[in-house]
């Protein structure tokens, strides 16, 4: 009796449980059916291919092909950014004609807008444009209008009020250190060193030591060495320029 009651138990807990899914379904749908059906209307997607409506059959017999048109894209959107990256680099190559193919049986390509291009290494086409004489005639129209522009002096600078360096560095002729005016002892190193560094360069020292009197005096201290060029100022520059 006992095994009896302990067999209905079981039976009925058996009957009570839920049905258990089929593992060979797809996940997330119904039935492995629709499961397939989505999964191929997504590569049809991808590809560009048509799909053929759900439960058409054909009425073709068994064995025998039937002639199908080439798929066709559905969507633009199905093609790759790589094609389309492909296609817009090659329409830019070729302004939207076929690539060149190179071959040495091909003739080469027509130059399209060619007028600037220079034809004077051709002697052939240069041999029928010009002669002897033609050049003759051209060598006699540039040396006419060939001029020499003859040195002139330098013009004044009007409203300068400043001392002009160029003009006193072509006055001069004796090199930098050459000693030509008297210096007292007040002319120190430590002095010429401190107020030399007052000035962004040697050119604006040197006209503020021609407008405080120099080359014969030295207010400022920044000749030192009697040679009328202040911090070390070099006139070989503007003497070049003369050929001096």
């Amino acid at each position: 009796m006992r095994v009896f009651l302990c067999c209905a138990a079981f039976l009925g807990l058996v009957a009570c449980a839920p049905p258990v899914p089929d593992s060979g379904q797809g996940v997330g749908f119904g039935d492995y059916s629709t499961y397939q059906r989505q999964q191929a209307e997504r590569e049809a997607m991808l590809t560009g291919t048509a799909i053929p409506p759900a439960g058409a059959v054909s009425d073709e017999a068994p064995g025998t092909g039937r002639n199908l048109p080439q798929a066709q894209s559905v969507s633009v959107a199905g093609q790759s950014d790589a094609e389309r990256l492909a296609a817009d680099t090659a329409a830019a190559l070729n302004s939207g004609e076929a690539p060149v193919q190179a071959s040495p049986s091909n003739p080469p390509p027509e130059a399209v807008n060619a007028a600037g291009i220079s034809q004077e290494n051709n002697f052939d086409n240069v041999s029928n444009l010009r002669t002897i004489e033609s050049d003759a005639q051209r060598i006699a129209q540039n040396r006419a209008q060939y001029q020499v522009i003859q040195p002139e002096a330098l013009p004044s600078r009007v409203g300068a009020s400043s001392p002009n360096i160029v003009d006193f560095a072509l006055s001069t002729t004796n090199p930098r250190g050459t000693s030509l005016y008297r210096r007292t002892g007040l002319s120190g190193q430590t002095r010429y060193q401190r107020n030399c560094a007052k000035y962004a360069s040697p050119d604006r020292a040197q006209e503020e030591f021609l407008a405080r009197g120099g080359p014969e005096r030295d207010r400022l201290g920044i000749d030192p060495d009697g040679d009328g060029f202040a911090c070390d100022w070099d006139p070989a520059p503007f003497r070049k320029v003369r050929g001096g």
